[in-house]
């Protein structure tokens, strides 16, 4: 269905492996053998199988990259699913045996993950071992085997989650919306999601780190750049672990005639970082956070907790962020972590935008950048000295904050998009190296920095 959906869409699709099960996909394979071997030797396995796994990947990949049209791989399970079948000890000595890394694995090789939380969580009347070749795990072992399954990817900049909260029809639509508005193709009014993005105020100080469910830690710098572009803004955001880093350049669109915004998100190499990152907008400062993902009764969340150096409004400041479409306050606030004390929502407060936030001056009175009131009661945006006005009461480009993507719910898969070659690339935040990454710039002190180029294939994990 999704193959169909984006070839209907777009230009081609690729699935890997093929989707109908022949008793040999790395689903059957890991059940099998998890019954077959313990220990030790259910280790090796797990490292065998994910070698041949990424050598399969990679010549899926390289066929996307000779393909002339824009191409979308989809991968049933991705590399990261080999750590929900062993411990963390053994998947750490893993990596260092093979000179792997989980930013390399999980960030770096697929631009969107989407797990579908499997119908043993939520939607157990239909939950089936019958006629299923992949399948022969009691409901219970399900339950916490696709629990494991959505942990290993936890931290993936682009990551969503589609539950059983709807029936399996309005599952698949959401899933579909989820994949076509990150990949930019433009769904129209053919699925109605209703879900969006929205930001809590958190008080501090925080719980311990034991309070919180499994959880993943990320250094996060963003760069907001000088823009040619009328009504966009512009930034580079670098995200990673243990000094492994991802890189993304972001062109962010006010739309004239809908009232929305476009974003266009581009994976970077290190050098094109590097080239980029001189092209820094003086007006600006350098905004470092550290950020926590985790999931939370099914719905995933992304902590953003700021760090220093920073401007004084951003000290001590802590934002949740999810995606939901509920519409009764009292219900939203009410599912949220109870770890957390959270203050109010600010989803759509311009004091809260990141944009306005690493502002030098006062946003407030900025001549440049102002946000206020008009006489109606509508909120105004000059960005980068062009006025956008706020959309159905909620600014959907509010100074550099998004408000209108797409679910964050959960199903029974998960969705990895490796190299992606259209509009959205994954990647997201970025992580310290503050100063040492102007130091190590090479040229273009007012030269232009060449455009990113875009793979020419993505591909996504179910």
């Amino acid at each position: 269905m999704m193959k169909n959906y984006v070839v209907l869409l777009a230009e081609r699709a690729i699935t890997f492996p093929d989707a109908k099960c022949r008793g040999h996909c790395k689903r059957c394979t890991n059940a099998a053998m998890a019954r077959a071997v313990q220990g030790d030797s259910a280790t090796k396995f797990q490292e065998n199988l994910l070698k041949t796994m990424i050598q399969i990947e990679n010549t899926f990949f390289e066929l996307g990259r000779t393909c002339q049209r824009n191409c979308l791989i989809i991968c049933d399970r991705g590399a990261m699913d080999a750590s929900a079948f062993i411990s963390k000890e053994k998947w750490e000595a893993m990596l260092l045996a093979n000179n792997w890394n989980s930013v390399e694995l999980r960030d770096n090789r697929y631009n969107h993950i989407v797990h579908m939380v499997s119908a043993a969580n939520g939607a157990e009347d239909f939950y089936s071992t019958e006629d299923h070749a992949c399948r022969s795990e009691g409901v219970e072992l399900a339950r916490e085997l696709d629990y494991n399954a959505a942990a290993s990817w936890i931290g993936h900049p682009y990551f969503d989650v589609i539950d059983n909260s709807t029936d399996f029809d309005k599952k698949m639509n959401r899933l579909i919306a989820c994949v076509c508005q990150r990949i930019g193709i433009d769904t129209g009014d053919r699925l109605n999601v209703n879900s969006k993005k929205r930001k809590f105020l958190v008080k501090t100080p925080l719980l311990p780190d034991s309070e919180f469910p499994p959880f993943q830690d990320f250094d996060v710098v963003h760069n907001y750049l000088q823009s040619d572009f009328r009504k966009a803004q512009v930034r580079l955001r670098k995200r990673g672990q243990k000094g492994h880093w991802s890189y993304i350049h972001t062109v962010r669109k006010f739309h004239p005639t809908n009232g929305q915004s476009v974003e266009v998100r581009t994976q970077l190499t290190h050098r094109d970082y590097l080239n980029m990152l001189p092209q820094r907008d003086d007006a600006h400062f350098t905004i470092f956070k550290k950020r926590r993902c985790f999931i939370f009764n099914n719905q995933y969340y992304q902590l953003d907790i700021y760090r220093q150096p920073t401007h004084p409004r951003c000290r001590g400041l802590v934002l949740l962020e999810t995606y939901s479409a509920a519409y009764d306050q009292d219900a939203l606030l009410a599912s949220l972590p109870k770890f957390l004390t959270i203050e109010k929502e600010v989803t759509g407060d311009p004091a809260y935008s990141m944009y306005n936030l690493s502002l030098k001056e006062d946003w407030k009175t900025s001549t440049k950048y102002y946000t206020g009131s008009d006489n109606n009661g509508q909120t105004k945006c000059l960005t980068n000295g062009h006025s956008a006005e706020k959309f159905n009461g909620l600014s959907n480009k509010l100074n550099g904050q998004s408000y209108n993507k797409v679910n964050g719910h959960n199903e029974e898969k998960t969705i990895t998009y490796s190299k992606i070659n259209v509009h959205k690339m994954n990647g997201h935040e970025q992580t310290n190296s503050h100063e040492s990454d102007v130091n190590n710039c090479k040229n273009i002190n007012g030269v232009k920095p060449r455009s990113p180029k875009i793979p020419k294939n993505d591909s996504i994990k179910v």
